[in-house]
């Protein structure tokens, strides 16, 4: 029998806070979900989309092209409230020693970035996924002369981590970025303090109502299905639950976050 997640401690005071700050001020603001790392048909994966599906909340999987089994296509089929997004290509790392680990860095020839980021399209086009085209470079760094090039590769957005400075990293190119990871990547992998996750969430509210930030820019929480432990799941499980059951609060799908229906943020709303 397998155990339930656990269920930590968290004290949502701060975000109600900061939400309760923003509604004064005339803003409610907008959440989305991208997990990453995706390559094939997993229990982890389903445990994913059980918990997109249970809250009925739209989910951006970031796959891995280069790496991707049909297995992936075949459980995604039927998954109404997910898509996929291009992680890389094959996520592999090409930054010298002692510098932070990227695919698509500055360190290849731009050649060679292109290359991989065209192919990814291809790849991840030709495996029958619920696709949409949206770049997510490998550990959220990519140079910046191969995301000007993005949009003649045939991609409509781009998403890394952090506050964006623009709502278009290039002519045509949408970027969403993603600005909560709950795993404690430096300690092993566990969940990190959720306190520390929490005054996270509140200050990109704050930010957003302040102006310091953008308010059209949903705040992504960014997941990795197939590393959390039992905590992890918990506290995602806490943070989706919190934040869906808000009045007014809403995590957007794919389509909308990225204009892809050419219709702007203020479209209807669809769930793929």
């Amino acid at each position: 029998m397998t155990a339930g997640p656990i269920r930590p401690r968290v004290d949502w005071g701060p975000l109600a806070d900061a939400l309760a700050r923003a509604r004064e001020a005339g803003y409610v603001p907008s959440f989305w979900w991208r997990d990453d790392d995706a390559t094939r048909h997993t229990p982890a994966l389903d445990r994913l989309l059980a918990l997109s599906g249970r809250f009925d909340v739209p989910l951006a999987v970031a796959a891995v092209p280069a790496r991707t089994e049909p297995s992936l296509a075949e459980r995604l089929a039927n998954e109404c409230l997910a898509t996929v997004l291009v992680h890389g290509h094959a996520h592999l790392n090409h930054a010298p020693p002692g510098e932070k680990k990227a695919e698509f860095g500055p360190h290849r020839p731009f050649g060679e970035l292109t290359k991989d980021a065209a192919e990814g399209l291809a790849a991840a086009t030709a495996a029958r996924l619920p696709l949409v085209p949206v770049f997510v470079p490998p550990w959220n760094r990519a140079a910046a002369d191969l995301v000007a090039t993005l949009p003649a590769l045939g991609y409509r957005g781009v998403s890394a981590f952090k506050d964006r400075a623009a709502e278009l990293a290039a002519p045509g190119l949408v970027q969403v970025n993603a600005h909560l990871d709950p795993v404690n990547w430096r300690g092993g992998g566990a969940l990190l303090d959720p306190s520390m996750l929490v005054a996270a969430l509140a200050r990109a509210v704050i930010d957003r109502t302040e102006g310091r930030a953008d308010r059209g820019e949903a705040i992504g929480l960014l997941t990795h299905h197939l590393v959390h432990d039992e905590a992890v799941w918990g506290f995602c499980e806490s943070f989706v639950e919190h934040v869906s059951h808000r009045c007014g609060m809403r995590f957007l799908p794919t389509r909308v976050l990225f204009d892809l229906d050419g219709e702007g943020r203020s479209g209807p709303l669809r769930h793929t």
